[in-house]
């Protein structure tokens, strides 16, 4: 966590589960996750955002399984129209964390802690989680369904019309060229 300041080391300690003190079996975790969080990762890319996160940590006498899930929804404009609106996600990850000589997160479902370490930091891979699971695209569920009225979509509409009749005009034009050619042939 070199760079970080107190400050947000403190907003991420919610973060950090002892796991040495918990008994073995399965224990819950829920995280409410808001645009703060985000910004200690420098990541900003909507408005805000009101994401569940509920984590399952099973407690073996080797290893670890921690089952995440989380679900809510992001504030990011449209793609289309630019738009504000509340983009859902949601999203599952399974992950082991076995011990070893040395950390080691280089697979994306195996995490090795260091023999000795008595706490795991879940901020990360929610963080991960989360931001993969927000669509690449984002389209305002108005356009989808048509009740979205925005003047960039009156725009967009009006030009699709336009070209649509340009484009039978010019299959007409083809057609009637194909005809002649059949007459006179």
């Amino acid at each position: 966590m070199m760079g970080t300041n107190i400050g947000e080391m403190k907003q991420l300690n919610e973060f950090l589960i002892p796991f040495v003190g918990l008994k073995l079996g399965k224990h819950q975790f829920e995280f409410q996750i808001n645009k703060k969080f985000f910004e200690s990762f420098d990541y900003d890319e909507f408005e805000s955002c009101d994401i569940k996160v509920n984590v399952v940590l099973e407690k073996k006498s080797n290893m670890l399984e921690l089952n995440f899930k989380h679900k809510g929804t992001v504030y990011v404009p449209c793609d289309t129209t630019g738009e504000m609106f509340d983009q859902p996600v949601k999203g599952k990850l399974r992950l082991v964390v076995q011990f070893g000589d040395a950390f080691n997160n280089d697979n994306d479902e195996l995490l090795i802690l260091p023999h000795g370490e008595h706490q795991i930091d879940l901020s990360q891979v929610i963080y991960e989680m989360i931001v993969l699971s927000i669509p690449f695209k984002r389209v305002h569920p108005g356009i989808k369904d048509g009740t979205l009225k925005s003047a960039a979509l009156d725009k967009l509409n009006e030009l699709r019309v336009k070209e649509t009749k340009k484009e039978r005009k010019k299959k007409i034009r083809t057609a009637m060229g194909q005809i002649k050619t059949t007459i006179n042939g």
